[in-house]
């Protein structure tokens, strides 16, 4: 497209009350965007869907608006993807209300690769941030992206995690480029623009609104083709983002965690209402088609979902296990223990015990056996 016909484009899609759809429509109407900008007034309030006050805002449209988004974007280094475009993410081409164009800036390349939504709380527990970094940075050591909302809390912690194990991540945000939104996740911004893209469907400059963040919600489930929940209190905007992936006909996961934890509350629900559990990368991994661990393939040495070398193989303990975790390893060195015996043995209090062993258990080093008994992978 060029450069005039884009800048007319952007200028039409912000009008007020002009969406994808009604802007596809004017599109269509009069062959291009430039065309719809100065079509008569009539012609416009006859199409279906508008009304006159529609058609004399979008008389009162100029081409010099898109311009000016096109010259931020060339200033931020930053540009524009339409439908057409062969870096538009095929994934989001199926999605119902798919977005007119997406502004992006970093690596574009990223949204055409197999992706994975990793949401959750902004107030999250360390348990929480825990299962974040261990997801997070599991799917991206397996090739995944992973993408989240760039909100303070779970979904930072995802795209630090990603960036950090030497993966890729992408960013969805409820606001325009130049705009730091939380201002606490600046350094973040920079490294996603250096190393990962951010996306957005705001012009440069917007600040967020309310209405934004459930449209960024779509987004995030849209470019992902499993979508994964880590701790989510009742109508919090990972919740959103779950139904947004099952109304787009995507795979949900979700963290369980202690039913006496509010935060943990949405996901348990969830997982009751049919969710896949995520207590691994691989769980993530395998609804993707893609290899648990790559490195361990390629040397012929093919581990199961929950992590096993194969019987006989040597176990030895990870290094970075907490205190409570190490005792735990220790217990069940021999055999498989019931959870009472374990409480006993580590003298702590009994949920502590349990989302020690659900922290192991994600990262594939317990195992659960029916009748409350865990033994080591």
């Amino acid at each position: 497209m060029e450069r005039d016909e884009l800048a007319a484009y952007l200028a039409l899609a912000q009008v007020p009350g002009i969406g994808a759809a009604r802007l596809r429509t004017l599109v269509a109407a009069f062959q291009s965007a430039g065309a719809a900008l100065r079509a008569p007034h009539g012609a416009i309030a006859a199409l279906p869907g508008f009304s006159r006050a529609g058609a004399t805002a979008i008389r009162a449209g100029s081409p010099q608006a898109g311009h000016d988004i096109l010259d931020q974007l060339d200033r931020l280094g930053a540009a524009v993807l339409l439908p057409d475009d062969p870096g538009f993410p095929p994934l989001l081409s199926e999605v119902p209300d798919p977005p007119a164009f997406l502004f992006v800036w970093g690596d574009v390349t990223l949204l055409a690769r197999p992706a994975a939504g990793i949401v959750g709380s902004r107030d999250h527990s360390p348990y929480g941030a825990e299962a974040a970094h261990l997801l997070a940075a599991g799917v991206a050591r397996g090739g995944v992206v992973v993408v989240s909302g760039m909100a303070r809390g779970i979904d930072a912690i995802a795209h630090a995690a990603a960036l950090d194990s030497g993966g890729a991540s992408v960013g969805i945000l409820g606001n325009g480029f130049g705009v730091i939104y939380p201002a606490a996740n600046r350094v973040l911004y920079e490294r996603m623009v250096a190393r990962g893209c951010l996306v957005t469907e705001l012009p440069p400059g917007e600040r967020p609104h309310a209405g934004a963040f459930p449209r960024r919600n779509r987004l995030i489930s849209g470019l992902a083709a499993v979508t994964v929940v880590i701790e989510a209190a009742p109508g919090s905007g990972a919740l959103i983002t779950a139904d947004c992936a099952l109304d787009q006909g995507r795979v949900v996961l979700a963290v369980p965690g202690p039913i006496t934890s509010l935060t943990s509350l949405g996901c348990n629900k969830l997982i009751q209402q049919g969710a896949k559990p995520a207590l691994a990368a691989a769980d993530i991994l395998e609804e993707l088609g893609l290899p648990a661990n790559p490195a361990q393939v390629a040397r012929g040495n093919t581990p199961s979902r929950q992590g096993s070398m194969g019987p006989g193989a040597p176990r030895s303990q990870p290094p970075d296990l907490s205190d409570l975790q190490r005792s735990l390893w220790d217990a069940l060195v021999t055999e498989p223990k019931h959870v009472d015996v374990l409480v006993a043995t580590a003298g702590v209090e009994t949920c502590e015990v349990l989302t020690a062993l659900t922290e192991l258990e994600m990262r594939g080093v317990v195992k659960q056996e029916p009748g409350m008994r865990f033994g080591l992978v």
